[in-house]
């Protein structure tokens, strides 16, 4: 995965983080827990705010 991949990030999430609300989280710790993720492969420093809010986003259209 790399960081374009927002959806399948989020699924990712959803999954490793069930009982996580996606609106209560701060973007320093998506951004850890998105490079711990098994399988995302990507440099840290092409990450940025947008790329993080994308992810949140679709993080609750799957929490939801």
């Amino acid at each position: 995965m790399k960081w374009t991949d927002s959806r399948e990030i989020a699924i990712a999430l959803a999954e490793a983080r069930p009982d996580t609300d996606p609106t209560a989280v701060r973007f320093t710790d998506l951004m850890q827990w998105v490079l711990a993720l098994p399988g995302f492969d990507d440099d840290p420093k092409h990450c940025g705010e947008k790329i993080l809010e994308a992810i949140q986003l679709a993080w609750m259209d799957e929490a939801g």
